[in-house]
């Protein structure tokens, strides 16, 4: 089903945004007051030593504006899965009421190396056996459908256990009970009150029971 219009409130009641330094100075207040912005997920990391500059004021300001947040963490195929973990233990507090950690899995903007489904594999469970030391919920990884399709779709078991973030940018992506995906990506290109210049849109899965309860700790 091809998607001519962003999803509505009615049928994804809970929205949100994911950010970077590239969104640069953001207005968080404004961006509480809009309806479409219940939760931000945030970039923290990305591979074994790099530490996005925006993390920490993003992190901050968003729990002063009521925003329910969520780190994320850019996983590269070029460093040690343990190293990369060690970097997130580094960079991102352990506070209550806030998403499970992320971990963007893509080619995009990765290096050259082009792992295979069992590299791929061993490296995320050695990053989630890492992380786990402090963050024992189960990850939410970000994966875009084509890389679903080559390196997670009928290979689960290989991975720990994990909500599924996809970016389907292009049409709906079929959804039963929150299976496979908890979090659609549906935009890269959204203007919102707050922020100068696009940002990422998505909307959490409208039968899920797992997020639901941490969204009303948002001030409304």
């Amino acid at each position: 089903m091809i998607r001519f219009n962003h999803p509505s409130l009615e049928d994804y009641p809970i929205q949100g945004i994911d950010v970077s330094h590239h969104q640069g100075d953001i207005d968080w207040q404004r961006l509480a007051a809009q309806p479409k912005v219940r939760f931000a997920i945030i970039k923290a990391t990305e591979g074994g030593d790099f530490r996005d500059r925006k993390f920490a004021e993003n992190w901050r300001r968003a729990a002063e504006a009521g925003i329910v947040r969520g780190a994320y963490h850019f996983f590269t195929f070029c460093r040690p899965g343990r190293d990369q973990a060690q970097n997130v233990l580094a960079t991102v507090p352990r506070e209550p009421g806030t998403l499970p950690v992320a971990v963007d899995i893509e080619f995009h903007g990765n290096c050259d190396k082009v792992p295979t489904v069992e590299e791929l594999a061993n490296e995320i469970n050695a990053f989630m056996d890492e992380l786990k030391t402090v963050f024992p919920e189960k990850p939410i990884f970000y994966v875009t459908q084509p890389f679903y399709e080559q390196y997670f779709k009928g290979r689960e078991g290989l991975y720990p256990d994990h909500h599924l973030w996809l970016r389907s940018i292009a049409e709906e992506p079929v959804e039963e009970a929150c299976r496979p995906w908890t979090i659609w990506q549906f935009a890269d290109n959204g203007m919102l009150d707050g922020i100068e210049g696009p940002v990422d849109l998505n909307v959490l899965c409208r039968s899920d029971t797992a997020f639901s309860d941490l969204f009303s700790i948002a001030v409304r």
